[in-house]
């Protein structure tokens, strides 16, 4: 802890993926967050962005700098994490000196590869520094929605049907793969790379021509492609918290619903037009709202969740089947984003539930490592 007695907070944002700008929007909340009671009585605030070519500069941005992509332009000071354990912080470099920073707790607000996947969780453990949300096996397997659905299918949570191929599979024996995915999958089907986030290389393939150049989209974000059946449903969305050592206390919000803008919810409708409307609760009986939350607390401990995590269903439509769609470990904070509009609904502000999750990344255990 620093000498004024405030917990030093390094705010991780930007880095190298698809969803960089959409991190830093998010990010820009929690600096304000930081700012506001009850975190700044408790928290320091120390930043670090991470460029588009995976630079790590610690900077002192204002939340508009952040937000904006401006914040690069300011002096900014390259810096490293430290693995060694008896640093437990960062290294500033300048001048041809180095100079250590401690940090209490790392707040990785980073989506997609390389900050929501498990690898930069996996640098804050060999450091053994305290850091917000998911462990590096939780991380790893809801980002791939291949894994994630395997281990939804071993632990009993309903979702559709799917298929999962790779690079060399669709290289190699594209046609056959195909005739597979036809074989179990009616149209339309929907095409996604297993390893990207926010809708982004996602397409909904009508026919054999669109399922190939859907299969070409989804390689140009990752070596894995998943192909899942169209479920005629409701999307909703619920919001989780809290660690697994701890079950009683892990808690999932009913759900909420977007009403948006496109066929289906793209990455454009969540973070750029703005033509989405969010609905809390979602239009559902009472019974069903509360089947979805029930359901979102079974998926986050099965995929050995921590911290948060976004729990995303389809309630389909004429059936009533409640269906696991994917878990998001670190979800979108932007001002209209679900998950803190969920944890809003449930009584806790914005600035309130950083400070949770602050205190969640104190308390978890820290197991093997």
């Amino acid at each position: 802890m620093n000498s004024n007695s405030k917990l030093r907070v390094a705010l991780f944002f930007g880095g190298v993926s698809s969803e960089h700008e959409v991190s830093c929007v998010s990010a820009s909340a929690w600096l304000r967050a930081l700012g506001q009671s009850p975190c700044a009585e408790q928290y320091e605030v120390f930043p670090v962005g991470i460029t588009k070519t995976g630079r790590w500069l610690a900077c002192h941005p204002t939340p508009e700098a952040m937000a904006d992509g401006s914040w690069e332009q300011g002096g900014c000071t390259p810096c490293v994490l430290s693995p060694d354990r008896a640093d437990h912080g960062i290294w500033l470099l300048k001048d041809g000196k180095a100079e250590l920073v401690r940090i209490d707790i790392c707040a990785p607000v980073m989506h997609g590869k390389n900050g929501e996947d498990g690898t930069i969780q996996g640098l804050f453990e060999m450091a053994r520094i305290p850091y917000v949300g998911c462990g590096v096996l939780g991380s790893a397997v809801c980002m791939d929605k291949a894994v994630a659905n395997a281990l939804m299918d071993a632990a009993g949570v309903p979702h559709c049907k799917w298929v999962a191929a790779t690079r060399a599979d669709l290289t190699l024996n594209g046609p056959v793969v195909l005739d597979a995915v036809e074989a179990k999958l009616d149209y339309p089907i929907f095409v996604k790379p297993a390893n990207a986030g926010s809708s982004v290389g996602i397409s909904k393939a009508a026919d054999r021509a669109a399922l190939e150049q859907a299969v070409e989209i989804a390689l140009r974000e990752d070596d894995k492609v998943v192909f899942e059946e169209f479920i005629d449903a409701q999307e909703v969305e619920c919001a989780a918290i809290g660690n697994p050592d701890d079950p009683a206390s892990v808690m999932t919000t009913r759900p909420g619903e977007i009403l948006a803008g496109a066929e289906f919810y793209t990455y454009d409708d969540k973070y750029k037009n703005g033509v989405s409307q969010t609905v809390i609760p979602a239009h559902l009986s009472e019974e069903k709202l509360d089947e979805v939350k029930a359901e979102a607390r079974k998926a986050y401990l099965a995929l050995n969740c921590a911290g948060l995590s976004r729990c995303d269903f389809f309630v389909e439509r004429g059936t009533g089947r409640v269906l696991c769609n994917e878990l998001n470990t670190l979800p979108g904070f932007t001002p209209i984003s679900m998950y803190p509009k969920l944890m809003e609904h449930e009584g806790l502000s914005y600035a309130a539930l950083v400070d949770k999750l602050l205190r969640l990344a104190l308390h978890r255990r820290k197991g093997a490592y």
